[in-house]
């Protein structure tokens, strides 16, 4: 896209929104910046754009918005807003922040979309490239925006993109040359209008513009993302860990296996990963299948998959004191999430739940809550909600905030027991994001005596 000397308005002064900005103006572009919220964290990013003469506003979508030839939106601005129906109005064109940097990245693009796992996923497939001598960066939602690095990259580089939703709301053009959707269940309800449809067909758009000469990787085990993924016309790769594949990656419980279209071979033996648990081996058969398409050896991806540390923030061991594990899950921001995590230990579990409630269903994990959770904090605006679900199976405490919860779990919690910040909600109420309560809980654990 040719933007030199275009007006874009850039919706959002987090992270995506300034990066944006800064691409802009680097394109030779005029960008203006508008949130309309007004608080410490943004005047901080704000101070960024002050270098670069960007004109911005906070706390406020003034009309300045719409004299513009592109409005470039960022995830955190909700597809049904007065600012972007008003702009649709006006037939001013919106793009993602994502589809924006695409324009301007020479490298090939892996998009990894799906409810859960993209995180470990996205880092997986940077490690595991980058060991085997393929550059390749991690961008997206993970935390580095996809304009920070976009114009970066080299036509023989890789970029691993974890996409959201939210995302891939306003994608018009967007191509990856790679596009992989890990699972489809139930979350954000609430941007959503309570339609999982919606919620599927906006992760959808991810291969809404591929063609034959590009590659869908999909989860052949979920039903639905199968459906959906059939009206594709993308050249179609699968990975599953119950049944052989015809073309893409499979386990039979002892080995990974890749399918080629035509032959089998052994990539890496099961008990070498590093990763644990049935969702990382799932991650990881969607990973080899796209380490395979680029070339990479089954020795190289054998010896990647054995020693990939995982991902801050995700089923992370923050200590153990006098026995009592403490874990770290506060990527869970769904319920599908901790139903992972609750699978993943057989101890006794202090489960810490609760924050900015997305129309949660809790149903999914009430059997393994009475199975394995002795008992449960509840934290943040949708404890009275968690309260009122649980406490009749389950012990249950509303407590005023993070620090309390933890306090009160390790003076409860015994000997080869498990206090476990898992909370299936947003941080918004409490936290800046996911990865500040996820610090702030292990600054916490690391305070214990």
């Amino acid at each position: 896209m040719e933007i030199r000397n275009k007006k874009i308005s850039i919706l959002g002064a987090v992270r995506s929104g300034i990066a944006a900005a800064k691409l802009a103006s680097k394109q030779g572009a005029t960008p203006f910046v508008s949130d309309n919220s007004d608080n410490g964290t943004l005047r901080k990013n704000i101070l960024n754009l002050d270098k670069l003469n960007i004109n911005y506003e906070l706390g406020v979508h003034s009309e300045k918005v719409f004299d513009a030839d592109l409005i470039v939106t960022s995830p955190g601005v909700p597809s049904d807003s007065k600012v972007l129906f008003e702009a649709v109005r006006r037939k001013i064109t919106i793009i993602s922040e994502l589809e924006f940097a695409s324009y301007f990245c020479k490298g090939k693009i892996v998009g990894i979309t799906g409810t859960n796992g993209k995180t470990t996923t996205t880092s997986l497939l940077t490690y595991l490239l980058n060991t085997s001598g393929i550059k390749t960066y991690s961008a997206g939602n993970i935390g580095t925006a996809f304009s920070e690095i976009a114009d970066k990259v080299k036509e023989n580089e890789v970029v691993s993109l974890e996409v959201s939703s939210f995302q891939l709301d306003f994608i018009k053009e967007l191509v990856p040359e790679f596009a992989v959707v890990l699972n489809l269940t139930p979350d954000h309800m609430n941007r959503y209008e309570n339609s999982f449809d919606k919620y599927a067909n906006a992760k959808m758009n991810i291969t809404k513009n591929q063609t034959a000469a590009e590659k869908l990787i999909v989860n052949a085990d979920d039903d639905i993302l199968m459906k959906k993924a059939s009206n594709t016309k993308a050249n179609k790769y699968f990975f599953s860990t119950k049944t052989k594949v015809e073309k893409g990656s499979y386990s039979n419980r002892k080995w990974i296996f890749y399918n080629n279209g035509t032959s089998s071979d052994k990539v890496c033996s099961i008990d070498k990963l590093s990763l644990r648990g049935e969702h990382n081996l799932s991650n990881s058969l969607a990973v080899v299948t796209v380490a395979k398409i680029l070339g990479v050896s089954n020795e190289s991806l054998a010896t990647s998959l054995s020693t990939f540390s995982g991902v801050e923030h995700r089923l992370e061991l923050v200590r153990e004191i006098n026995g009592v594990k403490y874990i770290n899950d506060s990527k869970a921001t769904n319920v599908d999430a901790v139903w992972y995590a609750l699978r993943s230990f057989d101890e006794p579990i202090f489960l810490i739940l609760g924050g900015t409630d997305k129309g949660n269903d809790y149903s999914q994990i009430l059997e393994l809550v009475k199975a394995r959770v002795k008992k449960i904090y509840a934290i943040g605006s949708s404890a009275q909600k968690v309260y009122d679900y649980f406490h009749s199976v389950v012990k249950v405490e509303i407590v005023n905030s993070l620090k309390q919860a933890v306090e009160f779990a390790a003076k409860e919690a015994n000997n080869n027991e498990v206090v476990l910040l898992s909370p299936a909600c947003a941080s918004f109420d409490m936290f800046d994001n996911y990865e500040h309560r996820g610090k702030i809980f292990k600054q916490i654990i690391n305070n214990l005596n």
